[in-house]
């Protein structure tokens, strides 16, 4: 008899961990999708604010920066392979971006290889890795 709440207390604990997981998924999900919907349009400087806070204070995007991003329109986002974890609030994704350059109609890959991180106070998922380097070759 003594054991039957002892299972209940372990049920419950789990299917809470479990709830907690799946908030976590679908935030993550609806976050990755905005993320590349912005940058399907190009919004180079909308996709910043997905850039976790102390990652964009430390390494703030310069004039240059903001000038190249709008040098070139993205022409494909390909997310196809989806997020792998890493651990349980970290996730690396790799991307494929085709931009085509404004001023030479020359067109061009650049993958991406994004880490994002789940911040538990926030409950929302922060983009570590920064916005894609489009001056790759």
């Amino acid at each position: 008899m003594r054991r039957i709440p002892s299972i209940l207390l372990m049920l419950s604990i789990l299917l809470l961990a479990a709830c907690a997981t799946q908030e976590r998924s679908q935030s993550l999900t609806s976050t990755l999708s905005a993320y590349g919907g912005i940058l399907r349009w190009g919004d180079f400087a909308s996709a910043t604010q997905f850039i976790d806070p102390e990652v964009r204070a430390k390494h703030p995007l310069t004039e240059l920066d903001l000038a190249r991003y709008k040098q070139v329109r993205v022409t494909e986002y390909n997310d196809d392979a989806g997020p792998v974890p890493i651990n349980p609030t970290e996730v690396q994704q790799t991307v494929r971006i085709s931009l085509v350059n404004i001023h030479t109609q020359a067109e061009r890959s650049v993958i991406d290889h994004q880490t994002w991180h789940y911040d538990e106070k926030t409950k929302h998922w922060w983009l570590t890795s920064g916005l894609p380097n489009i001056t790759q070759e």
